[in-house]
């Protein structure tokens, strides 16, 4: 019965196993917008609007079709949050027929059909293994929440079990259909989250495995160095490329003939369908099929790509949530590059973070920023970029920078040692006290902090050197791989000691459940304390889904090392070379495991493979019959129910309403229908808020201002216009004087101690007077500035950092900000004492906001920050 209509139960069992995810993915899904990027998700598929860069708009659309099933406006996130659910049910139903595919192609010879033992059992390892996939940790949280991560998964299963397609019928005349909808697929990609490029690698490594039927060392490492310049071509080369095109193209035709604003885009648009259509008849009429293929398949890459033609769209219609606003082909190439995110520039060679305690490197050139003139009709260059950055020391460049972020010197000091120094003056006195620090702090006495303060105090007397190769190399070691990878690896498939974020302090440490393996590393585990046996992370499964996948990885690298290769080259791609290629920095904002659900999603495979290779070592003792079921329903239990059972209550997100609840309890603080305005600094205390306004259409008439985001021009352009019951925000400076590379950071120059008047303050800042730059700063010093950049020249500098706010009693009382019966209270006046270092632009952004208030309208902070400039330096005259 299984074995003749094999392909029949194949089907049907990949559909059970869907509905099976789907149902339980349904169940508990969040019924509304969780904490990080899954609010932002919510309001900009719901509405078509622009999220953070490198964007999602293929997910936003398929999102907002989803939201108009919604019944109300309360419901909307739900049905957004089930496209994860969806999607994730979808990568399960592939995850078994890409299973039953490997096994009968490991144990089939030839045509022969499969006995019925072998079917059965090839079936049952499908159901184990897809379903174990369903229940595991980090697919489990994405699928039940609005994040790019589940249908990044889908498109990586979807690809890998088409490529297998693929190579079994790559011989039959309409073969290569497969490699058309796998380029599209790739296209897509660009549209959801780069994750599934990996895929590229062990599809090509198919082809090369059913094409070449020799193996040799040669055409073994030329095929691996094939596939991965094939994924480096398409990752990092493809889209650039053609971005880079249409920015040429567009300013070309603008500035260069005169044409009006994105004409050139539209031109190169025409260009390029003109190159597709006349490549494809060439091709044909010459009968040239592999070149006919490659550009068909090139064509539906950029087919694939199209829908980001939705950013643009929406960036133009200036919608309320509008990141980086990606309105033309250079901006949307940016917004591609992730520009606003500063990272190492290369994962093998870059910056060390001791470029921080080092002498400037020689100045490097920006890049140019265009913006439209309208009135000229052409785009202009808007920042002075030549020589506008302060590039690195060159000492302190090198091979293999893992530790890269200055930002992270003190956790780096801490767990991977200090960095060495020597000393360059000859003062005996100074040597001492050198030697005194270094004493210090290798006794102890001195902690990392202050050893920084040292290194920063003593840099015109110290010559800093940058860690050591073995030091990145131990970094790379124990934290990318073993607390970023194998962590997280051993959450999924051995057990989780809490849900409690990891530093280092045995919070988020894997736990199998196996007394003394876990006291051997954790301690003892005996009278632990309620909290910690109680919390709804603490998941052990004793190793099971380890050991089975296992056995099942041995298993087939012994039948089949060529298909081995193929999944192990997937699995390290999605898993370490993931780590490697990103170069985290020690201890993130929050656990990333749900960005390597690709490796696991192979070892899924092995759990899968697994079953099989116990019925196939067992069949020599005990009878096939007996042995296919019992070995399926013993595996169904020992791991797919152990992880149902073990990982529900920490998954059953279907009753949690507590990122919802917070921003609403945020904005109903606020004072109703009195302009308030509402400073957040990051994700958590902004996406909420940004659902509840937007989706819920809760409290609109609260301006919400997030500082981390005030620093970019873009921003500052969207709170100057009116959003829903929110008015503008108070505001003198014009774009002109924010714009990138305008007042990017002002400094402080201490001429006078005399207090100024916060609007005299501004007024300073805002004028273009020869007087207020660095350049008349310098002359006045008889310093030679002929070698300094234009850029340097330009900056603003302030002459005081004593700030007078006058508080005007009749708008206070009038606003409601102060009741009546207080209001002999109210204060004539507010100083505030700026640092007396610089200003970045959202901190002058938003001293132009208190500057032109004149306490008309009520504002608030989210707090949840230490450093006073969150708070306008007045924190305190908060209050509750």
């Amino acid at each position: 019965m299984f074995s003749k209509n094999f392909l029949k139960w194949d089907t049907l069992l990949g559909w059970v196993v869907f509905f099976i995810a789907l149902i339980v993915y349904g169940i508990t899904v969040e019924p509304t917008g969780s904490f990080w990027d899954a609010g932002e998700y919510i309001t900009t598929s719901a509405k078509l609007q622009v999220a953070h860069p490198p964007g999602a708009p293929l997910l936003q659309m398929i999102g907002a079709f989803f939201s108009m099933f919604a019944m109300d406006a309360d419901n909307i996130a739900k049905m957004v949050n089930y496209v994860s659910g969806v999607s994730s049910a979808f990568t399960i139903l592939f995850m078994f027929w890409t299973i039953t595919n490997l096994l009968r192609k490991l144990v089939q010879s030839g045509k022969e059909l499969l006995t019925e033992n072998q079917a059965i059992a090839i079936l049952g390892s499908g159901l184990v293994g897809s379903l174990a996939f369903t229940f595991t940790d980090s697919f489990w949280f994405n699928a039940v929440e609005t994040e790019v991560y589940a249908m990044a998964s889908l498109i990586m299963a979807l690809l890998l079990w088409l490529g297998l397609k693929w190579v079994d019928h790559i011989d039959e005349p309409r073969g290569h259909k497969y490699l058309v909808l796998i380029a599209y697929l790739i296209g897509l990609t660009f549209g959801v989250q780069f994750m599934g490029f990996l895929a590229i690698p062990s599809i090509g490594l198919l082809y090369y495995f059913k094409r070449y039927k020799t193996t040799t060392v040669k055409n073994f490492l030329i095929a691996n160095l094939v596939v991965i310049g094939v994924l480096i071509l398409v990752y990092k080369f493809s889209l650039t490329y053609v971005l880079k095109l249409f920015g040429w193209s567009e300013v070309f035709f603008v500035n260069s003939l005169g044409l009006p604003f994105n004409s050139g885009t539209l031109i190169m648009g025409l260009l390029m369908a003109a190159a597709f259509y006349y490549g494809l008849r060439y091709t044909r009429r010459n009968n040239f099929k592999m070149a006919n293929t490659l550009v068909l398949c090139g064509m539906f890459l950029i087919l694939g790509f199209s829908s980001w033609l939705m950013l643009p769209i929406r960036a133009n219609a200036n919608v309320v949530v509008n990141e980086n606003n990606p309105s033309d082909a250079r901006s949307l190439l940016a917004y591609y590059n992730r520009e606003q995110y500063p990272g190492v520039d290369s994962p093998v060679y870059g910056n060390y973070y001791s470029d921080a305690f080092a002498p400037a490197g020689e100045d490097i050139d920006d890049k140019p920023k265009y913006e439209q003139d309208k009135a000229l009709g052409k785009y202009i260059i808007v920042n002075k970029y030549k020589d506008a950055m302060q590039g690195p020391n060159k000492d302190h460049r090198g091979f293999l920078p893992r530790m890269w972020s200055d930002q992270n010197a003190e956790n780096y000091m801490r767990y991977f040692g200090a960095l060495e120094f020597r000393v360059t003056s000859s003062n005996e006195e100074l040597r001492q006290a050198v030697n005194q620090i270094k004493t210090g702090y290798a006794n102890g006495e001195i902690d990392e902090e202050q050893y920084i303060s040292f290194l920063r105090q003593f840099s015109d007397y110290i010559e800093v050197q940058p860690p050591s190769i073995w030091q990145n190399i131990k970094y790379m070691w124990q934290f990318q791989f073993g607390y970023m990878y194998w962590r997280y690896f051993m959450w999924n498939f051995v057990g989780k000691s809490n849900d409690v974020q990891g530093r280092y302090d045995g919070n988020g440490e894997w736990l199998s459940g196996i007394g003394f393996i876990d006291s051997l590393r954790l301690g003892t585990q005996d009278n632990l304390p309620s909290d910690v046996l109680d919390n709804k992370g603490r998941n052990t499964y004793f190793f099971l889904p380890l050991i089975l996948g296992i056995i099942g990885l041995v298993f087939q690298v012994t039948r089949n090392p060529k298909q081995f290769w193929v999944l192990l080259v997937f699995f390290l791609f999605t898993g370490l070379a993931i780590q490697f290629y990103t170069n985290p920095g020690i201890f993130q904002p929050r656990e990333r495991d749900y960005s390597l659900v690709g490796s696991f999603y192979i070892f899924a495979l092995w759990i899968g493979m697994g079953v099989y290779g116990l019925f196939d070592e067992f069949q020599r003792w005990i009878k096939p019959k007996i042995l296919a079921p019992a070995v399926i329903l013993v595996s169904l239990l020992a791991v797919p129910l152990v992880l149902a059972a073990q990982n529900w209550d920490d998954h059953d997100r279907s009753n949690r309403y507590t990122a919802e609840a917070t921003a609403k309890a945020y904005l109903s603080s606020c004072q109703e229908d009195a302009g308030a305005m509402l400073f957040t600094i990051g994700d958590n205390d902004t996406f909420p808020l940004w659902y509840v306004q937007e989706i819920e259409d809760f409290r609109t008439d609260v301006r919400i201002i997030c500082t981390s985001l005030f620093a970019t021009d873009w921003y500052v352009d969207q709170m100057k216009r009116k959003a829903y019951k929110s008015d503008p925000i108070p505001s003198q400076l014009t774009h002109e004087l924010y714009r990138y590379g305008n007042r990017d950071v002002i400094y402080y120059q201490g001429i006078t101690d005399k207090r100024w008047d916060i609007k005299d303050f501004m007024n300073w800042i805002q004028s273009d007077n020869p007087q207020t730059k660095f350049k008349y700063i310098l002359g006045k010093q008889d310093i030679d500035i002929s070698d300094l950049p234009e850029s340097t020249l330009d900056i603003v500098y302030y002459p005081t950092n004593k700030i007078r706010v006058p508080v005007n009693k009749e708008n206070v009382l009038k606003s409601g900000l102060v009741k009546l019966k207080d209001a002999d209270q109210i204060v004539d006046y507010i100083d505030i004492d700026l640092p007396q270092s610089a200003l970045p632009k959202n901190r002058i952004m938003m001293l132009d906001i208190l500057a032109n208030n004149d306490w008309k309208r009520p504002i608030y902070f989210s707090g949840g920050s230490f450093d006073k400039a969150e708070y306008i330096w007045m924190k305190d005259y908060l209050q509750l």
